[in-house]
């Protein structure tokens, strides 16, 4: 058995692999797996570590049943009959990946979508999401840092990079840890404090961004005390303050004599309209961390930052870091995705328009689609270890009989979302975005 691993090609930061040159010899040795590797000058491990663990390396991946990757595929690069496994970002039903899954279906692949490699109660097993917090918080804290610069504070959050420009994770703790200490003692300026940052979510891509937020001194405080807490005004600058939201502290139901409750809001979300308004007046920062899907009520809208604006007010929000980065999603504002080269544009509410770097009126918006890219090697190697425990089961399967036959793991089969070319059960709903009848 070979399996293939793709070039990847969306970016030029785009060096992570599904499987890194260790585990690769590890399936080798134990599995008699063979993997068969495009070469590629921006992977985070070189064509040499992949040769030295056994690896092919080559351009043609056609004799190959399996191929893996991390990112959407050129239309141009499948083969017939053959076997993906990569995140597809298609069960959205986003637009711009249709014509890649239409290609699959007239070629017979089958494709298996990391994002719904899922347990039997629906959490995810495979997934980057804590490296996109973790990369996410730190590119935020340097945004906010440019931003001050630009409106003339001096701050230890200018001396920070973005991650890409550090050498790793550890190298980036020991800066925070060191800032943290200034903090602690010197404090910050009188007119950023009190520094307020708000997570909207708290899974795993939240759990990234509090694990760097964590390591600045800092105090924590209920949604549901933060008008309270400013009334008081008793600010600390030597310390920043941290606000976690859950789906209750945002949502609430339009019908006012019926309580919030969390089933009932994930099976009926036109039941609930957004509160979160009442909290952005109090943020610096806001972390965005949710999924989001088009049922669901948004965050920050456009329509609320043109109210403000026109009434000749401004808010302290001074970033919004969109690491979920759904475009005019629950972050409205947020209208393109970004890159590791041009991360941040300022959103204007008055105009409606963008204009990229840290300059000007309105708020920053961070929204690089692929976060993870610039902590390739420490994401890879953790996507790497819980992946190649799927490897084997992937080799055992019989793709040539019947799906509902198909001897394969359930968190596989789940995450089938075409089979021979064929959407599978689940994800029949996909039709209406192809524009296919049924």
């Amino acid at each position: 058995m070979k399996i293939g691993i793709r070039r990847e090609d969306k970016n030029e930061w785009e060096g992570r692999v599904p499987i890194i040159p260790e585990h690769v010899k590890e399936l080798y040795q134990k599995y008699d797996i063979k993997f068969v590797v495009q070469p590629s000058s921006i992977r985070a491990f070189s064509v040499e570590e992949y040769r030295q663990a056994g690896a092919i390396i080559q351009e043609d991946l056609s004799e190959c049943s399996i191929i893996l990757a991390i990112k959407e595929i050129q239309e141009d690069f499948f083969i017939q009959n053959k076997v993906y496994v990569f995140f597809s970002h298609t069960i959205k039903g986003q637009q711009h990946n249709m014509p890649m899954l239409k290609r699959m279906m007239e070629l017979k692949d089958t494709l298996i979508d990391y994002e719904r490699i899922v347990d039997d109660k629906g959490k995810r097993i495979v997934f980057f999401g804590r490296f996109a917090g973790i990369a996410g918080m730190i590119d935020v804290f340097w945004a906010f840092g440019q931003r001050l610069e630009w409106e003339g504070y001096k701050t230890p959050f200018s001396k920070l990079k973005q991650a890409l420009n550090y050498s790793g994770l550890d190298e980036v703790k020991s800066v925070y840890k060191g800032i943290g200490k200034v903090i602690k003692k010197e404090g910050l300026p009188k007119d950023i404090i009190p520094l307020i940052v708000g997570f909207a979510g708290y899974g795993n891509v939240s759990r990234g961004a509090q694990e760097m937020f964590d390591l600045f001194p800092h105090k924590k405080i209920e949604p549901k005390h933060l008008k309270d807490f400013m009334k008081k005004r008793n600010f600390s600058s030597h310390h920043l303050y941290k606000v976690i939201f859950k789906e209750k502290d945002m949502v609430q139901p339009t019908d006012s004599s019926i309580s919030f409750t969390l089933q009932d809001y994930y099976h009926h979300p036109e039941k609930y309209t957004s509160k979160f308004e009442d909290y952005l007046p109090h943020l610096k920062v806001l972390v965005n961390a949710i999924y989001w899907d088009k049922m669901y009520p948004k965050l920050v809208t456009k329509k609320y930052l043109k109210t403000i604006y026109e009434a000749g007010k401004t808010l302290p929000l001074r970033v919004i870091g969109d690491i979920s980065c759904d475009v005019e999603g629950s972050i409205e504002c947020n209208l393109a995705t970004t890159n590791s080269g041009n991360p941040v544009y300022i959103y204007d509410p008055l105009n409606q328009t963008i204009r990229y770097g840290v300059e000007g009126n309105g708020s920053v918006i961070l929204a690089i689609d692929n976060l993870p890219c610039e902590l390739p090697k420490e994401s890879s190697s953790i996507f790497s270890g819980v992946l190649e425990h799927f490897i084997p089961r992937l080799v055992e399967v019989d793709f040539s009989v019947p799906f509902e036959k198909v001897n394969i793991h359930p968190e596989i089969k789940r995450a089938t979302i075409l089979y021979k070319g064929e959407l599978t059960p689940d994800y029949k709903y996909l039709l209406e975005y192809l524009n296919i009848s049924k």
